[in-house]
């Protein structure tokens, strides 16, 4: 057994997850920070600010996840790799808006009544981006940017040729 390449392949991992986390925690910044405006600021819902602060991070973190996350700068698949990334990107929304709105509605408000409710909201939100944050991880890392063979086979039984 050749240790070397599973020490390689196990530090690689562990470069992924981290420079992932580091993107990701770029995006959940701009998640958190604009949620915060669009709830404060701009006067929407709570159940609203997460669902925009959560669009405004996914825009604005597909080229970092891209480039730095999962080194697929030049693999001259961004617009296919752009359609994964928005369908894993809806998939950790929906997780990350009913972790966030059932926290704050079944846990945090009914046994954290007395805590302000910028704060119930925050912890609230928090846990959704921390759940968010796992669909992302797993969805991004097993499809997005990753070849599937998927879109060659359609191509293939479509006829089409690029």
């Amino acid at each position: 057994m050749n240790v070397e390449v599973l020490q390689t392949t196990k530090i690689g991992r562990r470069k992924d997850f981290l420079t992932f986390f580091l993107t990701a925690l770029f995006g959940a910044s701009v998640n958190f920070f604009s949620q915060i405006v669009y709830r404060e600021n701009l006067d929407y819902t709570f159940d609203t600010s997460v669902v925009l602060g959560y669009l405004t991070a996914t825009v604005v973190s597909f080229v970092p996840t891209k480039v730095y996350a999962f080194s697929a700068r030049q693999t001259g698949n961004t617009s296919r790799e752009a359609v994964k990334f928005v369908a894993i990107a809806l998939v950790a929304w929906a997780v990350q808006y009913f972790v966030s709105v059932g926290t704050l509605r079944w846990i945090a408000t009914p046994l954290l009544p007395k805590v302000e409710i910028f704060w119930r909201e925050k912890t609230s939100h928090v846990a959704g981006m921390g759940f968010s944050f796992l669909a992302n991880y797993f969805g991004h890392k097993l499809l997005t940017f990753r070849s599937t063979g998927v879109y060659d086979r359609l191509r293939a039984r479509t006829g089409r040729v690029s």
